[in-house]
């Protein structure tokens, strides 16, 4: 199929590093939730499980808006549709540094998750300025820097939070943020839309999302509401006949939403499977660990503060920020499928041991390092491998796709771990068990397993 014949401008080091920038300040926006989530709950009086709805918030918006923006940004131009989002990102920065309760801090968080829908926009730019090659280096490098605002993040929000308020966490990296945008608006050349006399598949983008949506809130719903088993079958019935609807609606429209062929190929549904089981993994040990410093120390915990949990935490985000930017670089020499076997015995194994081994800061310290270094090559290298596998007018919403997907997989990953936190809790203390953190640990070691039987069900179609 011909594309559009057009000559972008060449894009150099400033251009890229002006993205490389809003990324940080993303990242940093994006993380600050994580080492402050004891101390919100405590502020805000509420459960382990209804902490990780704060944590979630922001995630469901990113699943819901993210393939919107990477077909907007493949029809209207990557610059164009990421300036804009940027403007609601901020607005929610601003409200999330204001908000007096818990429903105006989750509408903060809401508007805030526009800002995963940045990353294939960010790809766009990228795949059109700059040979296949480069591409995947630059790809890694975007991602590294949006990694590498989550160490930011994570280093600055204690000291915030303790020292003026938790709602300066929010406003700080947003004003960053507006900036940063201004910066990328200048100097990023304007990336020509994708000629096309179809319209938009306006049904296909609201089928998408509503099944999205429903499947996010469901997921929240049932891992922190209890909901019996009936209510539980009637959002999946939702969920299912929205899916459902949406196949139907792709296969019959002059340009849908997303192409089902595309979709079909093994290395883009295997890679979807993939990411989603890395993922889910990562966010289990996203949740679980600030949780485990949190504990008192009169027990099994250490008893941190937001400021200690923030350092304990670090060494993992600077792992994480190493990893995206050598992922691109190892999909190129090795190929995703052994980058996610090795990614997969690491996590596994450290999962298995922490279950075990975990009465020192020490070991929670490296097990975040090895599994954030683990999960951060793997992923980027699956998302690489397909950002350069896919026609370039298709790399916005096959990027989108498995953006989507690491989203999905972190929200299921930190509900879980509150759902077994809430049920393992004690019932006088609301502190839960010991027990409970190592079903948790085991529990994200099993789900990493399970990648490495999909490889080897896959084989040849796991490779991007």
């Amino acid at each position: 199929m011909s594309e559009a014949v057009v000559s972008p401008v060449r894009i150099g080091r400033l251009s890229i590093g002006a993205l490389g920038i809003l990324a940080l300040a993303l990242g940093t926006l994006q993380s600050v939730v994580e080492p402050a989530l004891p101390l919100l709950q405590r502020e805000l009086g509420v459960s382990p499980a209804e902490g990780a709805l704060v944590a979630n918030a922001l995630l469901v918006t990113g699943a819901v808006v993210t393939p919107v923006a990477g077909k907007l940004g493949d029809r209207y131009g990557g610059r164009r549709v990421l300036v804009r989002l940027m403007a609601v990102v901020s607005a929610g920065g601003l409200l999330a540094g204001l908000a007096p309760n818990l429903p105006v801090l989750l509408l903060g968080q809401v508007l805030q998750g526009v800002m995963v829908g940045a990353l294939p926009l960010s790809f766009i730019l990228v795949r059109k300025h700059l040979p296949a090659g480069e591409s995947q280096v630059a790809i890694g490098l975007v991602i590294a820097l949006f990694t590498g605002g989550s160490m930011v993040g994570t280093l600055v929000a204690g000291p915030i939070a303790e020292r003026l308020s938790w709602h300066w966490m929010f406003t700080l990296p947003t004003i960053a943020i507006a900036a940063s945008t201004l910066v990328v608006a200048r100097l990023m050349p304007h990336d020509p839309p994708i000629r096309s006399d179809n319209r938009i598949d306006w049904a296909g983008v609201v089928l998408l999302s509503g099944t999205l949506l429903a499947f996010m809130l469901g997921l929240v719903t049932v891992t922190s509401a209890g909901l019996p088993p009936l209510a539980t079958g009637a959002i999946a019935v939702v969920v299912a006949a929205l899916a459902t609807g949406w196949v139907a609606v792709e296969r019959r429209a002059a340009s849908p939403m997303i192409d089902l062929h595309m979709l079909a190929k093994p290395a883009m549904w295997s890679a979807c499977v993939l990411t989603l089981v890395i993922t889910t993994s990562t966010g289990m040990v996203l949740f679980l660990l600030p949780q485990l410093f949190a504990v008192p120390a009169d027990g099994y915990g250490f008893g941190a503060d937001t400021t200690e949990i923030g350092l304990f935490l670090l060494p993992g985000a600077i792992a994480g920020a190493v990893s995206d930017s050598v992922g691109g670089t190892a999909a190129r020499r090795f190929g995703s499928r052994a980058v996610v076997i090795v990614s997969a015995v690491v996590t596994t194994g450290t999962m298995i041991a922490l279950a075990s081994l975990h009465t020192a800061a020490w070991q929670l310290v490296l097990a975040k390092v090895l599994t954030a270094f683990a999960a951060g090559v793997a992923t980027t290298a699956l998302l690489a491998g397909t950002a350069t596998a896919v026609e370039t007018r298709d790399t916005g919403i096959a990027t989108s796709l498995l953006v989507v997907t690491r989203v999905i997989g972190v929200a299921l990953g930190v509900q879980i771990s509150g759902a077994i936190l809430a049920a393992g809790a004690d019932p006088m203390t609301g502190r839960p068990a010991e027990s409970a953190f190592v079903t948790g640990f085991v529990t994200a070691g099993l789900v990493t397993a399970l990648s490495l039987l999909v490889v080897r069900t896959t084989k040849n179609g796991a490779q991007a």
